[in-house]
């Protein structure tokens, strides 16, 4: 009997710390919802893009994209933003459906020295770039034809041989980028251009790819000796849009943001 008793003894004992364990698991489910909804009620993001750290708060970033609408952007010569362009799971998205002359979009705003960030995957196959000091005017029929472009492009599953200065990271068609080091298309990479006064770099997942200074002579003869010389405009502007093309092909965009210097 007393056997009996013990073996009862013990399995009322683990019987009761089940109900422990589970009353106590009831209870942290409980408590992770009611902070879900709490969160959700008080208008929190829970995505980990699209946001600023107080730290990056302090230094003076900006979000470009709030990972919700296309706020703060608008069509090239546009009041609106094209039809070709969306939000996709916290990206910015160009679906391909424009083209240079009517798909391309600007901030509304303007920037002159900056820090510009942002993070980019592409299409198989896909082409796009981004500008800056872009000149809005129905004289200029596209964001390239004042501002430089910043390339970007599927180079390892491109169909066809392509020039240095048409690969990622370049000063298109001006200045090819050194030691760019591109990640497959449909995987994410990163991208930065810095401009003070005449002087820019590009970086690309962290390296410094190009580096050059506008309006000198040496740039004056690139500019001479390149398809810029059929636009008079190109890279004079101090100060400007930034923009982004759809180049006819889909990309997708997250994390954009911008300092002033």
């Amino acid at each position: 009997m007393r056997f009996k008793g013990f073996v009862l003894l013990i399995v009322l004992s683990f019987s009761g710390l089940l109900v422990l364990n589970n009353c106590v698991r009831k209870q942290k489910e409980k408590k992770a919802e009611e902070e879900v909804k709490v969160s959700v009620e008080a208008g929190n993001n829970a995505s980990p893009y699209n946001i600023l750290t107080p730290e990056e708060q302090k230094e003076g970033w900006k979000l470009l994209f709030n990972g919700k609408d296309l706020a703060g952007w608008k069509g090239y010569n546009m009041d609106t933003v094209p039809d070709n362009w969306g939000v996709e799971n916290d990206c910015m998205v160009c679906l391909g459906r424009g083209s240079d002359k009517h798909g391309d979009i600007i901030t509304v705003d303007e920037f002159g020295d900056f820090d510009l960030r942002l993070e980019w995957k592409i299409s198989p196959g896909g082409n796009s770039g981004i500008f800056y000091h872009v000149v809005e005017s129905p004289e200029y029929p596209t964001p390239y034809a004042t501002g430089p472009e910043y390339q970007l492009i599927d180079q390892l599953g491109w169909k066809g041989k392509l020039a240095d200065w048409q690969t990622t990271g370049a000063n298109y068609a001006m200045d090819p980028p050194e030691h760019a080091k591109i990640k497959p298309a449909l995987e994410w990479n990163t991208a930065e251009i810095v401009v003070k006064g005449p002087h820019v770099v590009h970086y690309l997942n962290g390296s410094k790819v190009v580096e050059y200074d506008l309006w000198t002579d040496e740039w004056k003869e690139k500019v001479k000796n390149c398809k810029w010389k059929d636009y008079p405009a190109y890279g004079l502007a101090k100060k400007g849009h930034i923009g982004l093309q759809d180049h006819g092909s889909k990309i997708w965009f997250r994390n954009i943001r911008i300092k002033r210097l």
